[in-house]
């Protein structure tokens, strides 16, 4: 089978992240990377052994050598990006959040429509063993009526400082486990009542938030995201969620307290799920999204396990969220 030729845009710590994982992929060959900052063109180019590089997007998706292409930009420019690069006759994926409205995500939606290349937004939940298989235990029926969904996805303040200048924690993470709670009930939102402030007002977004959804099927769904923890909180993530069902509970811990490590420097949790790197080589669940977006496109079947719908879904409802801690009262949908 031919490799899929696949150019990265955007080059920052997370996007280093999509060239590693991706070179560990036999149906992948990393041709290009692309970002506007020469000095970080040149160093990843070079760290991984890249042959071409752009600084100009347009000019990687004129590059007829290149099959796919992955954007791991800032979400205000995903919409013209992602279009530009469907319109180029590229298969595309796109980092979640997928686009800054809901009506940036029409727009995408209906350019994908338009072409028969595979996309998909990276919710890379949908892609960790454990979130899937609660999934299955959930449409098993072994929970019964799903009653109450609370989750958080809490960071430290040193993590955070440099996303703060691009989005809010609600907006930021909160499209996770929002994603995770529309996955497992198959609801949609009717109201929300959310708050948030800003601990560090040197910064443009809020650093904490909590929002309160009931969904049509009557679930209550919290969403807690805090991104403004101690800078020696021993977490890379401090993720967890506790679904209570009518005949049974589940309680998801993915804080990484499963390895502990401890030090002269402290305890701490090193995150070990997601994007590891261990004997030299990226492993876990962001190589195994794009293990399955990457079968995607050689079989030609477009990606099933989360579709651009859903992807819309939550950003819709977490801009719902916002507005509503804005303006200090419930909302409907």
């Amino acid at each position: 089978m031919d490799r899929i030729r696949c150019g990265v845009i955007g080059l920052g710590w997370f996007g280093e992240h999509h060239v590693d994982a991706l070179q560990q992929l036999p149906l992948a060959d990393v041709a290009a990377v692309c970002t506007r900052r020469e000095h970080r063109l040149k160093e990843i180019a070079e760290k991984y052994n890249v042959t071409k590089s752009y600084t100009n997007y347009q000019d990687l998706l004129a590059d007829r050598e290149i099959d796919m292409v992955t954007v791991v930009t800032h979400v205000k420019d995903h919409l013209q990006i992602t279009i530009d690069a469907l319109r180029a006759g590229k298969h595309v994926f796109l980092e979640k959040p997928m686009a800054d409205t809901g009506e940036e995500c029409d727009k995408i939606i209906a350019e994908v429509k338009k072409t028969d290349k595979c996309f998909m937004v990276g919710h890379v939940c949908r892609f960790d063993t454990v979130y899937a298989l609660v999934k299955e235990e959930i449409e098993a029926g072994n929970l019964g009526r799903i009653l109450t969904i609370h989750a958080r996805r809490n960071l430290a303040k040193w993590v955070t400082e440099s996303h703060l200048h691009k989005l809010s924690a609600l907006f930021g993470d909160g499209v996770h486990d929002l994603d995770l709670m529309f996955w497992y009930t198959g609801a949609k939102p009717k109201s929300v009542y959310a708050q948030s402030t800003n601990t560090r007002p040197e910064l443009p977004f809020d650093d904490l938030g909590w929002a309160m959804f009931r969904f049509d099927d009557g679930v209550i769904a919290v969403v807690e995201d805090v991104w403004c923890l101690p800078d020696n909180d021993p977490f890379a993530i401090d993720a967890r969620m506790e679904i209570v069902g009518s005949e049974g509970t589940i309680y998801i811990d993915r804080s990484g307290t499963d390895y502990s490590l401890l030090t002269k420097k402290g305890l701490s949790f090193p995150q070990s799920t997601y994007w590891p790197k261990v004997h030299g080589m990226r492993r876990g669940f962001l190589k195994e999204e794009f293990d399955y977006f990457l079968k995607c496109v050689a079989d030609g079947e477009k990606p099933s396990v989360i579709t651009p719908e859903e992807s819309k879904a939550v950003v819709v409802a977490m801009r719902m969220a916002e507005r509503s801690a804005k303006e200090n009262r419930a909302l409907e949908f």
